[in-house]
């Protein structure tokens, strides 16, 4: 079932700014991380030595901004990320809450990252980083729906065929025929959320959800 949103819900469920689990998922894996912090430091340094040397100069200041600037880079990179997934899904025109069923559950192993390594022989080979993702097929009373991917971790292998879960679909048609995107999501039966990003604001979703859907069952 889909239940439309109504003029303003789709602002208040999804955020322009980031809230804290948005900006640790932006944050990334630690390699992500040290990538941030190595182009904040060399960037950051680089730029105030530059500034030091400008001192007499009316660019000092401008030279002294861009340093601090990219000091900081480690904390506002992933704001600005996390801005931007947010306003995708926020510029869609139409939205709704999906309430439904897990018409299937499979998995999927993805390449997260290739590189090269010397084995014992000194030799290059080509070694993959694998990540075993899952997947959930989307179903209600009108059939399939879409299918919803994310990284696999321990609490979900409680997951099952069958379960109820709740999503917001965002859509550019107003009859819904096409689905664009979709939110993380929320098993009620088991009061869990999944998704690959955390689009929503939980408890206000969670609220919504006890207002208009806790009334209906299959």
């Amino acid at each position: 079932m889909l239940s439309p949103l109504r003029p303003g819900e789709l602002q208040k469920l999804i955020p322009a700014v980031a809230t804290g689990n948005q900006f640790s998922a932006a944050l990334g894996d630690p390699r992500k991380i040290l990538q941030r912090v190595m182009i904040a430091t060399i960037g950051g340094v680089i730029t105030l030595l530059i500034s030091q040397s400008q001192v007499a100069s009316r660019f000092y200041a401008v030279w002294l901004i861009v340093g601090v600037t990219l000091l900081l880079y480690v904390l506002w990179s992933p704001i600005i990320e996390a801005g931007q997934k947010n306003s995708v899904l926020r510029s869609y025109p139409f939205g709704a809450v999906f309430d439904g069923q897990i018409g299937d559950v499979f998995t999927r192993e993805r390449i997260e990252n290739r590189h090269e390594q010397a084995n014992q022989r000194g030799e290059l080979e080509l070694v993959e980083n694998r990540r075993t993702w899952m997947i959930l097929e989307l179903i209600d009373e009108d059939g399939y729906l879409a299918q919803l991917r994310f990284p696999m971790e321990k609490k979900h292998q409680m997951i099952k065929e069958g379960q109820r879960i709740r999503c917001v679909v965002l859509s550019d048609r107003s009859d819904f025929s096409k689905i664009s995107a979709l939110s993380d999501a929320w098993l009620p039966g088991n009061r869990i959320w999944v998704g690959e990003y955390p689009y929503l604001l939980r408890p206000a979703f969670e609220e919504l959800c006890q207002r208009r859907l806790d009334r209906i069952r299959y």
